[in-house]
């Protein structure tokens, strides 16, 4: 018996023995699986937070115009831009230890399980603040071994790489509150209408409690769950040391002001001008698409909200809400490109076919002042003059014949020179100018002020019939309002990700590509279209507008038997529009052929209203101005009935006087220039001459 008893308890220490080892085998595998997964974890690195968000858009003045999203509200913030009440509050009631552990809570486990046992069921969770944002940022919300083991590993994986205030503002920013709300920028302006920096006790504690349930807990959708699951949470703050009793008891008692709405779900301003927007982000900074949508970017823009406004209010008061007529429009800064206003149609919703960049229309006449910057580059002046009558044009090669006309078959029957050509649009004088140059010669000069349009090398090219885009021909005038420097249509400015690094800054750059005598010579002939002293035998084509500026502009309009034209500017800002149907109809109503340029000139005056009045300024080298005879751009005599002061390139000013009103014909003056001294308002508004 005592035989038996020492065998069996051998037997038992045998089996203890075997026990503890397989024990402690299993344990060292354990610990090496641990380190392993630590090791693996380490490896791998930092996992990335990115979560989907909604792409910001700003105006010049910081004002959000609109955002790109998935119908999912999601805007980061960093943690010092949330209110402290919010953080205390939700680590108050989701993890209480949430600084102390290092991603799980074993405590709090244990008695989760516990609670669970007791209750058949699982009545109580355990996941920390980590582990939620583990599931919301690489997980799907299913209940499988997979997902919490993957959820665990990723929760590893945040602790080891980011700090615990990293790891809390991510959370924060991805929690969903229902509604469409991710994150709480989203939820504080959609529940209170303000930013999540801005929230008071009472509305931190009741938006805290909603992820619990959003469907439950929301106080939209019951205030009664809604207010107990605060009290709950106010609660926990006053055990935890982050409020006092009397700070609950007052929330308790305090009205809550909700609001319900995305308070950004109505901004959309200036829709054209950000698919625009949209499009220089993926075809000039080389985003993809869904950076674009979901990146989280904010994109900081040239648009002026004032401007664009007043852009949209012209063409709305114009353009009779019955007609099919379509408009473009460009505003631009000539300064630096950066366009100001844009309108690509009448109604985006109907048709989101931006024509002020997409469409290509023919330009008409407000081609003629490249040709004629040409001929300037030729050797021609304000003062050159050339026969303006009824033509047809013959060619030696077997190329038909060509006959352009007049508006309205009006012509000179007789010299006139450049400066008046200009002004009163007249198209022999500038197809005579473009065959004498040379047909390759508009089209080199229409790459080098920025058309990428392809031109036809024929006679009517003077005369605008090969076409072109808005914007270009707003960036082209550019080039003669700033002085000769080449500049690129810009709409953005800067471009931030999630967490504000600038992934990009324009640089204002710009290139000297024009003479600046010879700009400034054209820029003076094209304020001539507004001077009433240079009509002769046909109006100058601003005349039906000139009496609604009250500043010096420099533009031309243009026409063909489908498009209208006005372009023109200020030393502050240049404007491009168009008006015509998009099937190439003809304008045959007399209101519609006026559309573009009364919108211009209204534009014009309400975009620049408060801004000082500038005058064209010269440069200071290379020009000279004398008083000309407009009729023969000879100099000007006290006896002329009209002088216009006219800048010319230097040595290229007429020497010879006019002699067609000298009451003593035979008393010539002497060939000297008029060097009398022009007083300032003179030169600020040249057609009170």
């Amino acid at each position: 018996m005592e035989i038996m008893t020492n065998h069996g308890f051998r037997k038992t220490i045998k089996y203890l023995r075997a026990f503890v080892i397989i024990s402690l085998i299993g344990m060292i595998c354990m610990l090496v699986l641990f380190l392993g997964v630590l090791a693996y974890a380490k490896i791998l690195g930092a996992p990335p937070l990115a979560v989907p968000q909604s792409t910001l858009f700003f105006a010049d003045d910081g004002t959000l115009i609109g955002e790109s999203h998935s119908g999912q509200k999601r805007y980061w913030v960093g943690l010092k831009d949330i209110s402290p009440n919010l953080v205390n509050a939700t680590v108050s009631i989701e993890d209480k230890n949430f600084f102390q552990h290092h991603g799980f809570d074993y405590k709090r486990i244990a008695g989760a399980v516990l609670a669970d046992i007791q209750a058949f069921s699982k009545v109580q969770g355990a996941s920390t603040i980590t582990q939620q944002y583990a599931r919301n940022l690489f997980l799907e919300h299913d209940k499988t071994w997979k997902r919490k083991i993957l959820e665990a590993f990723y929760t590893i994986r945040l602790e080891m790489n980011y700090s615990k205030q990293d790891i809390l503002e991510g959370y924060l920013n991805t929690i969903y509150y229902g509604n469409g709300a991710y994150g709480v920028e989203a939820a504080s302006h959609y529940y209170f209408g303000k930013k999540a920096v801005d929230l008071d006790l009472n509305e931190a504690t009741m938006l805290a409690g909603i992820p619990k349930g959003p469907g439950i807990y929301s106080p939209l959708t019951s205030m009664e769950n809604a207010k107990r699951r605060q009290a709950m949470i106010l609660q926990t703050m006053v055990k935890n040391g982050y409020i006092k009793k009397d700070a609950a008891k007052k929330v308790s008692k305090e009205p809550l002001t909700l609001v319900g709405v995305h308070t950004t779900l109505k901004v959309k301003l200036a829709p054209y001008f950000q698919d625009a927007v949209k499009n220089a982000l993926k075809n000039q900074l080389h985003l993809d698409d869904r950076t674009i949508a979901l990146g989280g970017l904010k994109v900081f823009t040239t648009l002026n909200l004032k401007q664009q406004e007043a852009a949209e209010k012209q063409v709305q008061q114009y353009v009779a809400s019955s007609s099919e007529i379509q408009v473009g429009l460009v505003a631009m800064d000539p300064k630096n490109g950066y366009v100001r206003a844009m309108i690509g149609g009448r109604n985006y919703e109907k048709s989101p076919f931006n024509r002020a960049v997409q469409a290509v229309r023919q330009p008409g006449s407000t081609i003629k002042p490249l040709l004629y910057y040409a001929a300037l580059e030729h050797g021609f002046t304000p003062s050159s003059t050339m026969r303006s009558e009824f033509t047809t044009f013959h060619f030696d090669d077997g190329q038909a014949d060509y006959t352009p006309h007049n508006f309205n078959n009006k012509y000179a029957d007789g010299e006139i020179t450049l400066a008046q050509a200009l002004a009163v649009s007249d198209n022999i004088f500038a197809v005579k100018t473009h065959l004498f140059l040379g047909e390759d010669s508009l089209i080199e000069m229409a790459k080098k002020f920025g058309i990428s349009t392809n031109m036809a090398q024929v006679p009517s090219l003077a005369l605008g019939t090969s076409g072109v885009r808005v914007i270009e021909m707003a960036n082209a005038y550019s080039l003669f309002a700033n002085g000769g420097k080449r500049i690129n249509p810009t709409l953005i400015t800067r471009v931030e990700d999630y967490n504000g690094n600038v992934i990009f800054e324009k640089k204002d750059r710009t290139e000297k590509v024009l003479d600046p005598a010879r700009a400034f010579v054209m820029t003076q002939m094209l304020t001539g279209i507004f001077d009433k002293k240079l009509n002769g035998y046909a109006k100058v084509t601003g005349s039906t507008i000139i009496d609604d500026l009250t500043r010096p502009y420099a533009g031309k309009s243009g026409s063909t038997e489908t498009d209208s034209w006005m372009i023109g500017y200020s030393p502050q800002l240049v404007t491009a529009v168009w008006a015509g149907y998009d099937i190439g109809k003809p304008l045959e109503l007399t209101a519609e052929k006026t559309y573009a340029k009364n919108i211009w000139a209204n534009f014009m005056e309400e975009a620049l209203q408060g801004k000082s009045v500038k005058a064209f300024k010269p440069p200071k080298e290379g020009v000279v101005g004398v008083y000309v005879n407009p009729e023969n751009g000879k100099l000007a005599t006290k006896d002329c009935p009209v002088r216009r002061f006219t800048y010319f390139v230097a040595g290229t000013e007429p020497t010879e006087y006019c002699t067609d009103h000298l009451k003593n014909s035979d008393a010539a003056p002497a060939k000297q220039k008029d060097n009398k001294k022009v007083p300032w308002y003179k030169k600020l508004m040249p057609w009170s001459h």
